[in-house]
């Protein structure tokens, strides 16, 4: 029986008179990528970032791998193993690739103050440990030649790729990514898919929050559609292209005959 990584339900968020969301769930296995789509305004980007720890939720039920977490803080949902990237990209534009995935490593490190302040063996051990995992993933998501670039001349896509890359750094359970292919290219998009593809292949469990149909259809194993903060679908990429509800709040009439 497949292991269940992610469970969340009954999450609602009210913002003053706005129910932004209302009893929303959702239940992701382990290795599947799983689609959140919707309109503009539905929700997406609030669960998001209720799940995630930037906004705490009004109610819900929160489960990974099994235990339970509450969604208080950033840093504390990134040690529960949920790591996500962000539709605006946040790197540290003045650091390197390199630099900026060590730092990402750095929510699993052990040293501590009295290591870093007194440069160890055990401290300079483990940082050498971290650059060497770093420079790993840098070359996993098709950037390990710009390890020493800063982050500010990457072009648009790999500066996507070093997102990913430094939310792989954290060794998750779950990879969150929001929008990863907004202002994409076509090439870049199919680059973006093969990659997202390979994580899943590599065991991870993916959260894809998406506006490009064509790759959600494509790449999702199950989907949850959202309008004005209510679930109004959920199933295979097949099942959720023939909902009628769908078909209405997001996809378009042209796609009823699809």
């Amino acid at each position: 029986m497949s292991e269940t990584i992610l469970k969340v339900s009954g999450v609602s968020k009210r913002f003053g008179g706005l129910q932004a969301l209302s009893e929303v769930g959702i239940t992701i296995m382990k290795g599947q990528v799983y689609g959140l789509i919707g309109p503009n305004g539905a929700g997406k980007t609030t669960f998001f970032n209720v799940l995630t720890g930037l906004y705490t939720p009004d109610s819900g039920s929160f489960e990974l791998g099994g235990k339970p977490y509450k969604p208080t803080a950033v840093h504390e949902v990134a040690k529960a193993g949920i790591a996500r990237t962000f539709q605006n990209i946040r790197l540290f534009a003045e650091m390197t690739a390199l630099e900026n995935v060590m730092v990402g490593r750095h929510v699993r490190t052990h040293s501590g103050l009295i290591g870093a302040v007194f440069r160890t063996a055990a401290f300079k051990a483990e940082e050498a440990a971290i650059a060497s995992r770093a420079q790993e993933l840098l070359d996993y998501v098709g950037i390990g030649r710009f390890a020493q670039y800063k982050a500010r001349t990457l072009s648009y896509g790999d500066q996507r790729r070093l997102e990913i890359a430094r939310a792989l750094a954290t060794d998750p359970k779950l990879i969150a990514l929001d929008e990863p292919a907004a202002g994409m290219n076509a090439s870049e998009k199919v680059v973006l898919r093969e990659l997202i593809d390979q994580i899943r292949k590599d065991g991870r469990t993916i959260l894809l929050i998406e506006h490009d149909v064509k790759l959600v259809m494509g790449l999702c194993d199950r989907l949850t559609v959202l309008d004005y903060g209510k679930q109004i679908a959920e199933g295979t990429a097949a099942e959720v292209q023939k909902n009628e509800k769908v078909i209405e709040a997001y996809l378009g009439a042209d796609h009823k005959n699809h």
